[in-house]
């Protein structure tokens, strides 16, 4: 499965990966893996997960080889182990015509691929993945789309990305992270089918009392008031109901009613981009 870990920048996304990771302690909660405690069983569970970070950890003035090495034996794998596990990444990654180069040499798509190498040298069954486009051109991106979407078939991979169709693209599933909170969890068909049944609308308003906002959703139950940016009564108002009906009527005859100054009213299709706010 390829899960797609969502959100704005600041969402706390790394910081998860990084306590999936052990790399952090959590001050709270629990993360369990294959129902292990990471805090409790963090050696056991290094050697299930590879981490391909945001700033890829590579050496400017390192072969390819030499990384692999470097990342292999750190992890024990030597020898016999080394060679087929050489075999193996530089298949999956497709990083055999740059084994001998430096990797102050390489494009920056071969440097994910190379770092992704090194993620899984030690083959490992979960596969975590932070920002793993960020600052490739359209080429590059659709290459390592097709290799994440290639290792989703065997492995476990998790995307941590802040770019919606980024997760579209290659995803099976998507958690949606704002605040450090989950808004939303479930298959990219379920969550985009939940937003094409729904419709916003953004009202510029003055003269705006909490007690008439508040009225206005009991007038009208089928309208969830999602943001309200008011200060001494200007402000903004958005509003979300489903598409079906068009209330912008009943709504401008409600502010009209209560004394509102209404200098903008504009609808729009909902969108699943409207979660992170």
């Amino acid at each position: 499965e390829i899960l797609g870990f969502l959100g704005p920048n600041g969402a706390g996304k790394t910081t998860t990966l990084r306590i999936i990771t052990t790399y952090l302690t959590p001050t709270e909660g629990t993360v369990y893996i294959d129902d292990l405690n990471v805090a409790e069983h963090s050696t056991e569970l290094r050697a299930r997960i590879g981490y391909l970070p945001e700033l890829n950890p590579l050496y400017a003035e390192m072969a390819v080889y030499e990384l692999l090495v470097f990342a292999a034996s750190v992890r024990g794998i030597t020898g016999r182990r080394f060679k087929e596990a050489l075999g193996r990444v530089m298949e999956t990654c497709g990083i055999r015509e740059v084994l001998h180069r430096h990797v102050g040499e390489l494009s920056k798509g071969y440097c994910q691929r190379a770092g992704l190498a090194m993620a899984m040298i030690h083959d490992p069954q979960i596969l975590l993945l932070d920002e793993p486009t960020a600052g490739l051109d359209p080429n590059q991106i659709a290459e390592i789309r097709k290799l994440i979407k290639k290792l989703g078939k065997e492995k476990t991979v998790i995307i941590s990305t802040h770019i919606l169709q980024e997760v579209q693209a290659v995803a099976d599933r998507m958690v949606i992270l704002n605040k450090g909170q989950v808004v939303a969890d479930g298959t990219t068909a379920e969550l985009m089918a939940g937003f094409q049944g729904k419709a916003q609308l953004t009202l510029e308003i003055k003269n705006a009392t909490d007690e008439s906002i508040q009225g206005l959703a009991v007038r009208f139950p089928e309208i969830q008031v999602q943001d309200q940016k008011l200060h001494d009564g200007v402000g903004r108002l958005e509003l979300e109901y489903p598409t079906g009906q068009d209330l912008r009527e009943q709504i401008f005859g409600y502010a009209v009613e209560s004394g509102w100054v209404l200098l903008e009213m504009s609808r729009r299709q909902a969108r699943l981009e409207d979660l992170f706010r």
